[in-house]
């Protein structure tokens, strides 16, 4: 039997459900818990082999590639997200693994153009009023951080006026 990692959830975790889907909140790992992790892995042999790979440096050398993107270091990927100042890791999804998840990039998503809170919320592992509470917080700062004149510029903007679809 495999060991399990400290981050992955056992049984009892994964029953709770909300809405229809599990109840998995986002786990968070900080550096030490990592490398603890590491630690006890190479004692016990279980090795992991890094591989090379050609990894997309541009959004255009992505856009056609394939899906759901594998590329989890991405900034841009929903899977993980990595705190700069901390080193900490927080999977989005913990009870999922990358292939699992319907969408993958953020990119992606903002190409599609607006969609509800229910759908944000469920495409990041969040409520709909986590979601709310974000944006309101969002526009706040860039109404407080930028200059009146910077966000005149999207004052009546359509950003489907050219797609001859909408």
């Amino acid at each position: 039997m495999k060991p399990k990692a400290s981050w992955e959830a056992s049984s009892e975790e994964q029953g709770v459900q909300r809405r229809g889907r599990p109840n998995r909140r986002p786990k968070t790992m900080s550096r030490r818990e990592m490398m603890r992790e590491a630690r006890r892995r190479a004692r016990s042999g279980d090795t992991v082999e890094v591989m090379e790979y050609a990894r997309p440096r541009t959004r255009s050398e992505c856009i056609n590639g394939p899906r759901p993107c594998l590329f989890v270091s991405c900034k841009h990927h929903l899977f993980l997200d990595v705190n700069p100042e901390t080193g900490s890791v927080k999977l989005n999804f913990p009870d999922k693994e990358v292939w699992e998840l319907e969408d993958t990039c953020a990119l992606d998503i903002a190409e599609r153009g607006g969609i509800t809170l229910e759908e944000v919320g469920g495409i990041l592992n969040l409520t709909r009023e986590r979601i709310r509470q974000l944006e309101v917080d969002a526009l706040r700062k860039m109404k407080d951080e930028s200059p009146k004149h910077e966000l005149d510029a999207f004052v009546g903007w359509d950003p489907h006026q050219n797609d001859p679809e909408y």
